[in-house]
This record gives structure tokens, C-alpha cells and sequence, in this order.
């Protein structure tokens, strides 16, 4: 595709969309179903998380080298080995055998993913003019938000009723159809480029990202103090700094950090990375406080979570044209306000919170979010030149992996620490408070509703941790301005041209 402006086929970006809402969609699906494949396959929880795990870290790995592949291949040849790989990849994870065949069958998927979502933003916005750039990522945004968001009740239903492969063979007949209207329909031209990868950057952004994303998607399970955990951290930022290093040395970079040098790019990143972090606080700590600690099952808990999914899925189109109608700000003040509320409300919750109460302030604070995500990253993208932009989605694809590993990793120890803790001062105050020592049944009762409190507790104090970091996203928020692109050589000349012959 070429970097010149593209009039806008619908078509196109629906076939793009619907490969998008594929994607990540099954990202989402396999969460509610780990527990059947632990019983299936006889495997522990930390060894069961690497179907997320080794997931998130293929994207991690892949999507830095997506700048350099989206301007050298055309949009069509990407789309269909990206779409062959997830397919393959489905039908792999949907006939394992074993633990470790699903594990490759999942990665496969990954490298799919990884070319999809660069793939479609950078689409859109070489085919949208500025002043509609907004509506067009409203339009993603419903496939951004909406996909995941629908995942766990839909894939409720499907293990209440059928076996977890048919999460993966629901979806193949799609992909093929997908794959096929892409190969029938997607016809682009790219003025025919020689420009080679940088062997060197490819390995140091997956020691770098990859280390990152290993280093804190570790930590839940294994701890801080974990060799495993602290040396992939350290290997990963050293290798990033290499990395970033390099690309500003590099004639043609693999990714091209100068993308942070426009003030509102680099301030959409920082408020995209804090959103994220604290966007997690509710999709990771809700199941576990409405599946562990009130018995709620699978299917009801996905059903809690659906309004939310829908208003957002509302939501997106309407935000993105009040943004190209009146730009970042008070979109992001609104948003932002209204999820510290709920996220802050979120920190009260007992072991007698109403699934009412739960569903009206879930689905205000998907509500706030809609508000939120599509336009900062629309204006951070609006401000880069045309030559940028592949470089400036690949670089928001990867800090949402990053962020969203940091922040899940940082709010389940938090729970941990804090339900550690808790733990210990009840029973100390409970303990200080009888005459006897209970023994028997008494005890164990008593022990059981200790920690359902202290888990509650731990639960309560992530979400102060997350509303202090939504605080900070308001904040950054004040210093958003309304972007333009600013105009290449050529357009320039085009407009003192006009200007003479009028």
C-alpha cells in the first residue's frame, strides 16, 4: 500500500475488521476455559497460564518488526499469511493431542495476530483524511473492545455445553471465509521496495520486549525475588536500550523511535500505558472475586460483564466523531473522571455486594473507558508525517502488550501481598479476641472465612492502586492539544501553488 492517501473502501476494512475481531477474540476465549484443560491434560495453573503467557509473548516479539513488513509487502499479502498462520494455528490448538501440541498450536495463532492489528490501524489510516480519523478508529475501537470483552460470556456458554476444542473449531469456518474474500477482494499496489530487516534489531527486540513480558507475566506465579523473573527484566531492558539505541543509528530502522519526538505521540503512549494498567484492574480481579470468592459461576460472570461490552460496542463510533468534531480533551476529562469513580467504588466491594450494584458500575466504567482509548490514541497518531505511521501503530500494539503484562502482574502481587498480610492481622485480632482456642471444624471455618475477607481485602487495595494510576493518566490528561499531521514537502509546495494562482 502506498503512503499517499487512499479513498476509503468499506469493504476492504471490513474484511480487515472481521479478521481483527477473530483475533482477539480468541485471545479472550481460552481464559474461562483453563480449568478444563488443566483436568484434561493433568497440568498446574502456572503451567496452564502459558496459553496466555506464550501468547502474549509472540505479539510482544512479532508486532515490533510489523512497521518494517507493512512498508515493504502490500496490506494483501500480509493479511493473507497472517490469517493462514492464525487459522493454522486454530486448527492445531483445536486437535492437540497434548499440553504441549495446544501450546504451539497457540503461538501459531499469535504470529498471526501479531501482523493483524498494526495491519488494520495503519490501514485506516492511510485511507482516512484527519478530520475523519476519529469516527474510522471508533470503527476499530468496536473491534478492539468488543471482541475481548464478549469473550468470556460466550465462552462460558461453550464449556457449560461442549468440550473446550469447540472454542477453536467455532471459529476456523469464519477465518477460511475471511481468507477468502481477502484473496478475492484485497487488491493493492506498493511502489516496490529493496529495503532489508536488521538481523540484530530482530533479536534485541525479542530479548527486549520478550524478556519484559516473560519477566512480569512470571512474577504472579513465581515472585519478585525469582531469578526467572528479576534477570528477564534486567535482560529486557538492556536490550531495549540497545535496541532504541540502533534504530537511531540505522539508515532504514526496524522500528523507528522517532516517533516519540512529536510531544503528542509520545504523551498519548504515556497515558495509553497507564490506561491499560488500570483497564486490567477490573477484567483480571472480577473473576476472581465473583468465581472464588462468591461462587459465581463462569457463565454468569461473563453475563455480568456483557452490558459493559455492548455500551462500549455503542459507544465507540459516537466518541469517535465527538472527537473529530472537538478533539482529545474533554473527552478525556470526562472519560478519565468517570473511571477513577467506579474504579474507586470498585475498592468497597464485601463478600454481600449485589450482581446489580456489580453490573450498573462495570458497565459505567466500560462506558468511561470508550470515552478514553480511541481518541488519545487517535491524536497521538494524527501528529506523525505519513512516513511515521506504520512505525507509530507497531509502537501502540507493542506498548499494550507491555503495559498489560506490567499492569496484571503488578495488581494479582499486590492482591497476594495485601491478602498475605491480611491474613495475618484478622487472625491476630480474632484470635485476641476469644477466651478459647477453636479447635476441629470450628478452626477450619473459622480459617476459611478469614481468607475469603483477606482476599476481599487484597482485591480492595488493587483497586486503590489502580484508581492512583488512573489518577495520573487525568493528570498527563491536562496537557492534551488537538494534533495535525504536519504536511510533507510536496503538499506544501501543492499549497503555495494554489495560493499564487488565486
Amino acid at each position: 500500500m502506498s503512503e499517499k492517501q487512499m479513498k476509503p473502501s468499506y469493504g476492504i476494512l471490513a474484511i480487515l475488521m472481521t479478521g481483527a475481531f477473530v483475533a482477539l477474540l480468541s485471545n479472550t476465549l481460552l481464559n474461562v476455559a483453563l480449568p478444563s484443560i488443566m483436568k484434561e491434560f493433568d497440568v498446574s495453573a502456572s503451567t496452564v497460564q502459558w496459553l496466555s503467557t506464550g501468547y502474549m509473548l509472540v505479539n510482544g516479539i512479532l508486532i515490533p518488526t510489523t512497521a518494517f513488513l507493512i512498508k515493504k509487502y502490500t496490506a494483501r499479502r500480509l493479511f493473507l499469511i497472517a490469517m493462514a498462520l492464525f487459522t493454522i494455528g486454530t486448527l492445531i490448538s483445536g486437535f492437540a493431542p497434548s499440553f504441549s501440541v495446544l501450546l504451539v498450536g497457540r503461538m501459531t495463532q499469535a504470529s498471526g495476530a501479531a501482523l493483524i492489528m498494526p495491519l488494520l490501524m495503519n490501514v485506516l489510516y492511510t485511507s482516512f483524511p484527519p478530520e475523519k480519523r476519529g469516527s474510522a478508529m471508533g470503527m476499530f475501537g468496536i473491534v478492539m473492545i468488543f471482541a475481548p470483552a464478549i469473550g468470556p460470556t460466550l465462552s462460558g456458554w461453550v464449556i457449560q455445553h461442549y468440550n473446550w476444542s469447540v472454542l477453536f473449531f467455532m471459529m476456523v469456518p469464519l477465518m477460511v471465509i475471511v481468507w477468502f474474500l481477502g484473496f478475492f477482494k484485497l487488491h493493492d499496489q506498493k511502489e516496490k521496495s529493496n529495503d532489508t530487516i536488521d538481523a540484530l534489531s530482530v533479536v534485541l527486540s525479542a530479548l527486549g520486549f520478550g524478556g519484559i513480558l516473560y519477566g512480569f507475566s512470571s512474577a504472579g506465579n513465581s515472585g519478585w525475588g525469582a531469578p526467572s523473573v528479576y534477570v528477564s527484566i534486567i535482560v529486557g531492558v538492556l536490550s531495549l536500550i540497545w535496541l532504541v539505541v540502533r534504530q537511531f543509528k540505522l539508515d532504514v530502522p526496524m522500528l523507528d523511535f522517532r516517533v516519540y519526538k512529536h510531544p503528542m505521540f509520545a504523551l498519548s503512549s504515556i497515558i495509553s500505558v497507564t490506561l491499560n494498567m488500570a483497564m486490567f484492574s477490573a477484567m483480571l480481579l472480577m473473576p476472581i472475586y465473583l468465581q472464588n470468592i462468591r461462587g459465581i459461576s463462569a457463565m454468569d460472570s461473563g453475563l455480568l460483564m456483557l452490558p459493559g461490552a455492548l455500551i462500549m460496542g455503542i459507544m465507540m463510533p459516537i466518541t469517535g466523531k465527538i472527537f473529530d468534531k472537538f478533539g482529545p480533551k474533554l473527552l478525556a476529562f470526562v472519560g478519565l473522571a468517570i473511571i477513577i469513580v467506579t474504579t474507586y467504588l470498585f475498592s468497597q466491594l464485601t463478600d454481600s455486594t449485589g450482581y446489580t450494584h456489580l453490573v450498573v458500575l462495570y458497565s459505567v466504567r466500560m462506558f468511561g473507558i470508550s470515552m478514553v482509548m480511541m481518541p488519545i490514541m487517535t491524536n497521538g497518531l494524527n501528529q506523525l508525517p505519513p512516513v511515521l505511521i506504520p512505525h507509530g501503530t507497531a509502537m501502540n500494539s507493542t506498548i499494550q502488550q507491555v503495559s498489560g503484562a506490567i499492569g496484571a502482574s503488578l495488581l494479582v502481587t499486590i492482591m497476594s501481598n495485601r491478602t498475605s498480610i491480611h491474613v495475618e492481622d484478622m487472625m491476630a485480632a480474632a484470635m485476641s479476641k476469644l477466651t478459647t482456642m477453636p479447635t476441629g471444624e470450628a478452626l477450619v471455618e473459622l480459617q476459611q472465612h478469614i481468607t475469603m475477607e483477606a482476599t476481599i481485602s487484597g482485591i480492595n487495595d488493587s483497586f486503590l492502586v489502580s484508581t492512583g494510576i488512573a489518577v495520573v493518566a487525568f493528570i498527563l490528561s491536562i496537557f492534551l492539544k488537538r494534533t495535525t499531521a504536519p504536511k510533507s514537502l510536496k503538499e506544501k509546495e501543492k499549497e503555495k501553488a494554489e495560493v499564487y494562482e488565486g
